[in-house]
């Protein structure tokens, strides 16, 4: 799957981009129709721990999905996401498979 990462007010290093990618595969076992995905990391200035966003759009045939997550590391951002995101894609699954 093709995943466009951004990271806002930091650069990313290569294992987390790696990692990420790892995740955002996976998702492809439940939903084999995705086009590609939209990830967006963010730090956002305060004084909270959980000052760290994930943001992903996985766009599919007719529709997109959006989850954005905040967390205290992105990779507990991007664990949270992507089994959202799982649920949503099985959910979309099986509603297309009763319309037929």
């Amino acid at each position: 799957m093709k995943v466009n990462m951004q990271s806002v007010n930091f650069s990313a290093d290569k294992k987390l981009v790696d990692f990420i990618q790892k995740r955002m595969d996976k998702l492809d076992l439940f939903y084999d129709k995705v086009i590609q995905s939209d990830v967006y990391l963010k730090v956002e200035n305060t004084s909270d721990k959980e000052n760290k966003i994930f943001e992903a759009r996985v766009n599919v045939p007719g529709d997109s999905f959006v989850v954005k997550k905040q967390c205290k590391t992105f990779e507990e951002g991007v664990d949270m996401a992507v089994s959202s995101l799982e649920r949503q894609l099985k959910r979309r699954k099986e509603k297309l498979r009763s319309h037929i």
